[in-house]
């Protein structure tokens, strides 16, 4: 009995610790996704470049916002169990 709690609290601390690294790469990839649009359409209309840059700028911020956000739970649900 005891043995299986401590092994329900093992796989939840790498439940958490897995989850917390697939939002980090997430969200990498949807910043380099981000930067790599960016720079296609900055390519292709250089005269919109500055307000791209700005809304690029903006969204990147709410990237990493989401994934802090997520880590942050994954890492609570580590401690937790």
């Amino acid at each position: 009995m005891i043995g299986t709690i401590l092994q329900a609290a093992a796989l939840g601390k790498l439940a958490g610790a897995l989850g917390a690294g697939i939002v980090a790469i997430a969200a990498a990839f949807g910043i380099g996704k981000l930067a790599q649009s960016t720079m296609e359409a900055s390519a292709r209309q250089p005269e919109i470049s500055g307000g791209l840059r700005t809304t690029a700028i903006i969204i990147g911020a709410l990237i990493e916002g989401v994934c802090l956000f997520g880590v942050l739970v994954c890492l609570l649900a580590v401690t937790q169990s």
